[in-house]
């Protein structure tokens, strides 16, 4: 049967308190009776969407991944600083719309094989996106001058180090954290130089 609209509703005050209990408690410290609470629903009526608490982690991981999808293809640029700086601007702000969720499945993935499988797989889609982006770049005439599949896995784990590095652990001793543009130029600066900056190559006459 389908969901009702006040099902739907009732599903999302869940997960709408369940993003700021996070965010408020951190995920190993948040109760399904805080989450509840938060939502001004039943405990009873939390597991008539879900079983667990890691159940409704991994709804919001999968609204993660969806929104920097989305966000990423939103607009289509033919400049390819553009187009980096468009990807990298949705990473950067999805991470940190989802730090407590990105923080929690961190540290469940520590403890759990499932949400163990589930960080490698997320890291796969994105290395998987960003390959497909190599690509089109060398056939549009770009000598990335790389092997293509280590760069991919390369330049994703830069962006999760320091987005993880500036958001989740709020900086090093090097220095402040940089602001959000700020920080999304420099990791623009890094993707766009390393594959495009040599510039398209010139067919021979």
């Amino acid at each position: 049967m389908p969901p009702t609209n006040k099902g739907r509703q009732t599903e999302a005050a869940f997960l709408d308190a369940a993003r700021r209990t996070f965010a408020e408690k951190g995920y190993l410290n948040t109760k399904i009776a805080d989450i509840s609470a938060a939502a001004g629903r039943s405990t009873g009526s939390f597991y008539n969407y879900y079983d667990s608490k890691d159940r409704l982690l991994e709804a919001l991981l999968d609204q993660f991944s969806e929104e920097v999808v989305e966000q990423s293809l939103a607009t289509r640029h033919t400049d390819p600083e553009a187009s980096v700086r468009a990807a990298v601007t949705a990473y950067w702000t999805t991470y940190k719309k989802y730090l407590p969720e990105i923080i929690g499945l961190f540290q469940m993935s520590m403890l759990d094989d499932d949400f163990r499988a589930r960080w490698h797989a997320n890291r796969v889609s994105g290395v998987k996106q960003v390959l497909s982006g190599l690509h089109g770049a060398e056939r549009a005439g770009y000598a990335v001058g790389l092997p293509l599949e280590p760069l991919a896995s390369a330049l994703v784990a830069t962006l999760e180090s320091t987005c993880w590095t500036w958001l989740a652990v709020r900086g090093d001793e090097t220095g402040p954290v940089p602001d959000d543009d700020t920080a999304i130029d420099i990791l623009t600066a890094i993707w766009y130089r390393t594959v495009f900056a040599a510039g398209p190559v010139t067919p021979a006459p």
